[in-house]
């Protein structure tokens, strides 16, 4: 029989020689850098007049913002250390943006004509050679006497009050006297919202007195949202304080004193 070849067993040579080409391989490598080094030095950046660019840095704290923009920051600093009363404090307390989102679409239904749509009314009207018809009472109510007023004849069954009315005495009363008087409201945000649904800059309040029937359904489900969110959280609304948020400074500074105060 014949015995199969087998393969001879590695010797220390073959070791050697393979230590000796991977030498042989890094003092290549090396060389070779050597040689290109003096094509790639680190060299520090010079950023001074007429050199390199230097790196961005965020000079938000070194601009001089304009009068009305430090106003504003100080005043909204301001509110935020200071103890607010209850009665402008739940104006801080608005509806959430799905919410307020299905009033204003809602109320869009029945806001005032335009100047264009006024003009073509006007238009068909004298094409037809009919006298003009006397305009109704729009069911949207504007203007703080009127919205008042609608409220004290309990005429409103909606009322919409914006978070920033200034000054904020123009409208602190209303949400008073709506529950007193049994009329749902709300707070929205932006008093420039309000007033781009009736066609002016601002609008300090808004009141609804009218609903066609097939919006019935809709603005029963406004109404319910609107009475549990503000009509049925007024009494603790009237009794919660607000401001005195402290600065992150003032909150690190009373930590670090709670906790020397600890091991002490």
């Amino acid at each position: 029989l014949r015995t199969p070849s087998l393969s001879p067993t590695p010797t220390q040579s073959h070791f050697t020689m393979v230590k000796k080409a991977t030498n042989k391989k890094s003092t290549t490598k090396i060389n070779s850098h050597a040689k290109y080094a003096h094509l790639f030095q680190n060299k520090s950046k010079d950023t001074g007049v007429g050199r390199a660019i230097p790196f961005k840095r965020d000079l938000t704290r070194f601009v001089k913002w304009p009068k009305y923009v430090q106003l504003q920051r100080q005043r909204r600093i301001l509110f935020k250390r200071m103890s607010v009363p209850p009665m402008i404090n739940q104006f801080t307390k608005v509806a959430n943006k799905p919410f307020a989102h299905k009033v204003v679409t809602f109320l869009k239904n029945y806001a005032p004509e335009t100047k264009s749509q006024k003009k073509e009314r006007q238009q068909k009207e004298a094409d037809k050679q009919t006298t003009a018809t006397p305009k109704s009472r729009s069911p949207l109510v504007t203007g703080i006497n009127e919205v008042v007023k609608s409220i004290e004849k309990k005429n409103a069954q909606l009322v919409v009050i914006p978070h920033d009315a200034d000054p904020i005495e123009l409208v602190i009363y209303i949400p008073s006297l709506c529950v007193k008087l049994d009329i749902p409201y709300v707070i929205v945000k932006s008093k420039s919202r309000l007033g781009e649904l009736v066609g002016l800059k601002k609008c300090a309040a808004v009141a609804i007195e009218n609903v066609r029937k097939e919006h019935r359904d809709e603005f029963q489900s406004i109404v319910e949202v609107a009475r549990q969110s503000f009509n049925d959280q007024y009494a603790t609304a009237k009794r919660t304080w607000g401001g005195k948020a402290l600065s992150k400074r003032t909150t690190l500074a009373l930590k670090k004193r709670e906790t020397l105060a600890a091991q002490a």
